[in-house]
């Protein structure tokens, strides 16, 4: 009788897994992706959209039984998951499996900082975090004449640790002279010391430098307390306080309700052993950004896709494995890369190995036109390869 795998969440973690299953198991194991929409977005599109050179419907993905042959698509809401029971509850009822790959990403939790919700409901904030919230800070920058503009990262962790700064830059590319002649100033806060802090501090300083050449300032160790909308006023926990005319939010992040659920990890995110992803469940998975995964230096490993995607197809080989199939013992190398947009359709690169004791071995690459390239094609890719 054929054994059923059941993949939580259609991100680029959960379609890569469900696809890499599909090709190590046989035809008579079931896989089912289930996901609230099958409607999503490339984090790294999010950030064009952001700068105007992406609109909406041109990074959708939304794939179909075409771009996933042999996987049932289950389109619900998960509710709770019992690891025990080996179960996973549903809007439309419950789901048995045999393996279970969680991939559900993070949410975003506004109400985790006083005031956030109110000043991005009073419009003198935005976030970039959700393909809607980016394009309508497009157009809030667009509008705005004079002034200053604050990135803040409310908390850590969140998605993409360079996606604040890459904002930033972006938004002084896209302000053009207004930016340039001093019109408005752009500074980033963030509560860490440097930015990218797992890469290491030469990494940290190199981004703060690029910023300093666009003129973006940098404020580090400033843990936000507040909002006070009619004010336009950031506090922070040292007792100072920042005025700004439009606030770019990165928000709060939290591990989903489902994921929680599973009691697998105390404050929701899920552990997982860095070379399997296997949790402490029997049978049970997680990969992508739902997952704790302690680095040697004692950082988490960063919430990206690139990292998603490499773990999905090690997760499709153990998972085999442990339902008795004869495939190799892939593991989890912590190898990856990633790019750091700075306006003028030029990026820089970071890579390197994230497993090196006694802390990640990461580069960060001079910007250069041919790295904004490699993002395009690797954009393109991606999109091309789900939405069939």
């Amino acid at each position: 009788m054929g054994k059923t795998v059941v993949v939580l969440g259609a991100g680029v973690g959960g379609l890569s897994a469900a696809t890499a299953l599909r090709g190590a198991l046989p035809s008579e194991d079931k896989i089912v992706l289930a996901d609230r929409s099958f409607d999503g977005v490339l984090g790294l599109s999010l950030l064009w959209v952001l700068r105007g050179w992406r609109t909406p419907d041109q990074v959708r993905v939304s794939p179909s039984k075409a771009a996933l042959p042999g996987v049932d698509l289950l389109t619900t809401s998960v509710e709770t998951i019992d690891t025990e029971a080996k179960t996973v509850h549903t809007a439309d009822g419950p789901v048995s499996y045999d393996a279970l790959v969680v991939a559900l990403g993070a949410s975003l939790n506004t109400a985790a900082v006083p005031g956030l919700q109110e000043a991005l409901d009073a419009g003198v904030a935005g976030q970039f975090y959700t393909l809607d919230g980016a394009a309508r800070l497009h157009q809030q920058i667009s509008e705005i004449q004079s002034g200053r503009i604050i990135v803040l990262v409310a908390a850590v962790p969140f998605k993409c640790p360079a996606a604040p700064f890459e904002a930033a830059m972006l938004i002084a590319d896209q302000l053009g002279d207004k930016h340039a002649n001093g019109q408005i100033r752009v500074d980033t806060y963030t509560p860490d010391p440097l930015p990218m802090p797992v890469a290491g501090p030469d990494v940290g300083k190199a981004l703060v430098s690029m910023m300093q050449g666009k003129n973006v300032g940098f404020y580090g160790e400033k843990t936000v307390t507040g909002i006070d909308v009619s004010g336009r006023t950031v506090m922070f926990a040292d007792g100072t306080a920042e005025t700004f005319d439009l606030l770019a939010v990165v928000p709060p992040h939290a591990p989903t309700a489902a994921a929680k659920s599973t009691g697998l990890g105390p404050a929701g995110w899920i552990p997982v052993d860095p070379q399997t992803l296997a949790t402490k469940a029997d049978g049970v998975w997680a990969i992508g950004d739902t997952t704790a995964l302690l680095l040697a230096n004692g950082k988490p490993l960063p919430k990206a896709a690139v990292f998603a995607e490499g773990e999905a197809d090690v997760v499709a080989h153990q998972v085999a494995r442990s339902l008795g199939y004869d495939v190799p013992d892939k593991r989890f190398n912590g190898d990856g890369a990633c790019y750091v947009e700075v306006g003028a359709n030029q990026a820089a690169k970071g890579a390197g190995n994230f497993f090196t004791d006694p802390a990640p071995q990461v580069t960060l690459y001079e910007p250069s036109a041919e790295y904004h390239q490699e993002k395009v094609a690797q954009e393109a890719d991606w999109i091309a390869r789900w939405n069939r």
